[in-house]
């Protein structure tokens, strides 16, 4: 098992990144159901905390059926840091991370996430005082560096170990590359096989098939591995790479009844958590994903968007496994 204190994980377990207006408790409950072992808040700033905003507020929800469920955090500075750890441990999470990781220039560019990557005394004083902050655990997620020319995540990962946190994910990219090109998995490597680090790593950065996961795990030695894009309207990620790790056999895909009973709960959770117009509205960027490849997808897509009626898009989810489109890509 992976242990991240007293947190017991399954061996290779399947993290669910966190994703700014994705991975809100709706989207994690429909993850949790195709297998994330870990998963993680929506980022949430800590200035917008300490304001009590309410949609920073809102992030802090988390539920038991989500556990083990991680509240993650970022900021510029070191002392609001520090208190938005205690505001967020107040709310029962299992764990506290911290992100050093958003390239977007709304957080770089403000001296928050991927920024911290060229203050790395400052990364170093704003992660103690969140460990300090806290009883929980605490993780970070970062990158490689700022760009090519700075790739210091190796020093980056012994000076947090050293002074407490519990468990690092390394995204393959630096700031500078965003999400363009393939993740380098090299580096994660080397920190996984340096003999100072004793506490779990793992990937993140293009696991978009059970067989990459595999592949990777086997070749870097990761303890696991961070999904994130890939799990966007298809949580079947998770039950496939697991099954494949156990047996080395891909599991068929999910089946059009599947696709669209996943789709409803995951409606019916906004429903839930948003209420009926909020609900309605943000479930529409999910309908595409879901429905991907499926023979007629844009037409469902389009009458799936154009509806504010719960009972409507309900009848239009029925009428799309009566109508048995076949897989066209």
């Amino acid at each position: 098992m992976v242990h991240i204190r007293n947190i017991a994980l399954p061996d290779f377990p399947l993290l669910l990144a966190p994703m700014e207006d994705v991975s809100d408790p709706p989207f994690r409950a429909v993850c949790k159901e195709g297998g994330a072992d870990l998963m993680y808040t929506e980022f949430i700033s800590s200035e917008g905390l300490i304001r009590a905003a309410a949609k920073s507020r809102q992030k802090l929800d988390v539920f038991d059926y989500e556990r083990p469920i991680g509240i993650q955090l970022f900021g510029s500075d070191v002392e609001t840091m520090g208190e938005c750890a205690r505001i967020s441990t107040e709310a029962g999470p299992d764990l506290i991370d911290i992100n050093y990781g958003c390239p977007v220039k709304q957080v770089a560019c403000r001296g928050a996430g991927a920024a911290l990557l060229r203050d790395i005394p400052k990364m170093v004083e704003m992660t103690s005082a969140v460990v300090k902050a806290t009883h929980l655990p605490v993780t970070v997620k970062t990158r490689l560096g700022w760009d090519d020319s700075t790739k210091n995540v190796e020093d980056v990962a012994e000076r947090l170990q050293d002074i407490g946190i519990e468990a690092l994910t390394v995204h393959g990219r630096t700031r500078v590359q965003m999400y363009k090109g393939d993740a380098d998995w090299d580096l994660i490597g080397r920190i996984k096989n340096n003999p100072r680090i004793k506490i779990p790593i793992f990937g993140n950065g293009d696991i978009d098939s059970p067989q990459k996961a595999v592949e990777y795990k086997n070749r870097y030695g990761v303890d696991g591995v961070m999904i994130g894009r890939a799990a966007i309207g298809y949580p079947w990620i998770f039950r496939e790479v697991k099954h494949y790790a156990a047996t080395g056999q891909l599991l068929p895909p999910p089946t059009v009844e599947e696709r669209v009973q996943a789709c409803r709960f995951h409606f019916e959770k906004s429903l839930e958590w948003k209420g009926p117009r909020a609900g309605v509205f943000e479930m529409r960027r999910h309908y595409a994903q879901y429905f991907r490849g499926l023979e007629g997808a844009r037409q469902w897509r389009t009458r799936l968007v154009d509806s504010n009626d719960p009972a409507e898009i309900h009848g239009i989810m029925d009428e799309i496994i009566a109508a048995e489109p076949i897989l066209v890509g």
